[in-house]
């Protein structure tokens, strides 16, 4: 088997979702025979499995999505080292200490965002620029324009799922952080990874004046 397509095909799944070989086929620009294929031998390495859906007559729609153990195909960067670090940092300062561990780490995260948003001139841009910081973090992350003309800042990827699952503080740092860095826009987390959606999701909404109508 092609693992390049093989590879493409799971990173196609974890960006974009639960899609048909024939969707697969149109993006990868090989023949639907093909993919189906790759998504056989990848369902019986447990990485793929598919639902059917039947609209009216003829044959129903085979979606294909990710399992939990495709998700070590991606990383969790230093997963079990980390948690252990946060678990070891609240038994010896407690809770209040890792607490301060997290507000210092948010702060640098901040500084660092803060500075790469310097001569942005709109808040796409601005969301570009932090998708692209967060890419560079291993989130693969996107910036999305909704037809209401607000944004998503999408993130396919948790590359720290499991230290965010041992002190979910981390998360909620995260949500602050994009906040101050997107000020003038009201930041709302709408999918989140541990809450067992397939990524995380920001709805960004710029702040209209109350002065001007909507447009």
């Amino acid at each position: 088997m092609d693992e390049r397509n093989a590879d493409n095909i799971l990173f196609l799944l974890k960006t974009r979702g639960p899609a048909t070989a024939a969707a697969l086929a149109k993006v990868l620009r090989i023949t639907a025979v093909g993919v189906r294929q790759h998504l056989g031998r990848l369902a019986a390495d447990g990485f793929v499995v598919h639902d059917d859906e039947r609209r009216g007559v003829g044959r129903p729609k085979r979606h294909w999505r990710l399992t939990k153990k495709a998700a070590r195909r991606f990383p969790d960067t230093h997963a079990q080292m980390t948690v252990e670090i946060l678990e070891a940092a609240k038994a010896v300062f407690g809770a209040r200490g890792l607490d301060r561990l997290i507000r210092q780490r948010e702060q640098e995260t901040l500084a660092r965002y803060k500075a790469a948003m310097r001569g942005a001139r709109s808040m796409v841009e601005r969301v570009r620029r932090l998708a692209a910081l967060r890419s560079d973090e291993g989130y693969m992350a996107e910036c999305v324009a909704n037809s209401d003309g607000d944004l998503l800042l999408i993130e396919n990827h948790c590359p720290v799922c499991a230290a965010a699952q041992a002190c979910q503080g981390l998360c909620r740092s995260e949500l602050d952080i994009f906040r101050s860095v997107l000020s003038g826009a009201t930041v709302e987390r709408t999918d989140h990874i541990l809450a067992g959606a397939r990524r995380c999701a920001y709805r960004i909404e710029r702040r209209r004046s109350a002065n001007k109508p909507a447009l």
